[in-house]
């Protein structure tokens, strides 16, 4: 089967097996798709709602070869698989978004790069390769900063905040594998994002910008939308089609912003695939992210990335927040989604919580534990 728009019935390959790739092929199911997810791991979230599994490495030629055979066209859910992999997947199918974007956006260097060579303001970095250029570095970025792998990090993994070069010597010789990159903490007043999506056509839509709170580098909490002045997400808005115009996008990209003291908007990362801070969607849109990005990626028309509600949106991570499914249930107003996930690790995001509000009646600063119920105390 080929050619685009896919039409229904067509199967959608996803590469990863976790909740976003669970979330997109539900959201398939909705537009009449199927879809086969290539993981290597047994009774993954994705695995359990998806037509098909393939079982394998993402870098094993053979299990790439007997995935591409069951799809259509192939997309992925995570930045960490091999580009490698997705060239050869991309010899045999279509592959949205497509690898070299990917690269860009798995490969911390890279990704700055590229940014900054679209115009756009980011942190102050550097490349860190040798102890010689982390002293060069600190002389450019100043203390405190951030040294990071530069790839293979998420959620707060595989990073260290230093504050003397005596910390930052240590974390150099503790973060594998080299070169890392070095970055300037921002002064900044909150952490924002934007979710976009862009068709084949050209064709855009973006959800509005929305305020994030982490927790342990974990998101915790997202308020959507963004409770930030009209200039601000004008800006954020503007860099996220830029971006995603400058990267040739076909599917979803998402944007994470600080919103610095003096009011500059600086892009923090990229991902070229459906976001945490994105899950308010589901209950608060007409159609998701995960929607627009299977259309995006199907051929489909996209539709306008509304909401009909204003939301705020709460992650369940580990064992303790888990505990309180049964409450969560059992009250009204909270909208619950779970994984699957078999194993409840400290740190593992296991689900979230969604709680929606009319337009314009977003809690305050100070309104959450009103708006979260027995996840107040967690938040």
């Amino acid at each position: 089967m080929t050619g685009f728009p896919l039409p229904p019935n067509a199967t959608i390959g996803i590469v990863g097996g976790g909740q976003l790739g669970r979330m997109s092929a539900m959201a398939a199911a909705r537009l009449g798709y199927r879809c086969h997810i290539l993981t290597p791991e047994p009774d993954s979230p994705a695995g359990q709602v998806a037509a098909g599994v393939t079982l394998g490495e993402f870098e094993d030629p053979a299990a790439l070869r007997d995935f591409a055979l069951h799809a259509d066209v192939i997309t992925f859910e995570f930045e960490n698989v091999s580009a490698e992999g997705l060239d050869l997947l991309a010899s045999l199918k279509p592959v949205r978004p497509s690898p070299a974007v990917l690269r860009i956006s798995q490969d911390r260097m890279a990704e700055k790069r590229f940014i900054n060579q679209a115009g756009i303001a980011t942190a102050p970095w550097a490349p860190v390769e040798t102890p010689d250029q982390l002293r060069q570095g600190l002389e450019r970025v100043g203390l405190p900063a951030i040294l990071k792998t530069t790839r293979l990090g998420y959620d707060g993994r595989g990073q260290m905040r230093v504050t003397t070069t005596e910390e930052a010597a240590a974390a150099f010789a503790r973060l594998l594998p080299h070169p890392l990159i070095l970055e300037g903490v921002v002064d900044f007043s909150c952490e924002i994002s934007v979710v976009c999506a862009r068709g084949a056509d050209g064709s855009y839509a973006a959800f509005d910008a929305v305020e994030n709170r982490h927790r342990d580098h974990i998101l915790d909490l997202t308020f959507a939308p963004a409770r930030i002045a009209d200039d601000v997400a004008a800006a954020a808005q503007g860099i996220a089609r830029r971006l995603a115009e400058a990267m040739d996008l076909i599917g979803l990209l998402a944007i994470e912003f600080f919103v610095a003291a003096d009011g500059r908007v600086l892009v923090n990362e990229i991902a070229p695939r459906p976001h945490n801070s994105g899950h308010w969607t589901l209950d608060a849109c007409p159609a998701s992210q995960f929607e627009l990005h299977v259309r995006a990626v199907a051929g489909l028309p996209l539709p306008p990335a509304i909401r009909h509600a204003d939301a705020v949106m709460k992650n369940l991570v580990g064992p303790a927040e888990l505990a309180l499914w049964p409450t969560i249930l059992a009250t009204p107003g909270l909208i619950p989604h779970l994984y699957g996930k078999t194993e409840a690790r400290a740190g593992r995001k296991l689900g979230h919580v969604t709680r929606l509000f009319p337009r314009g009646g977003l809690p305050g600063p100070f309104g959450i534990a009103d708006a979260m119920g027995p996840l107040a105390a967690e938040g």
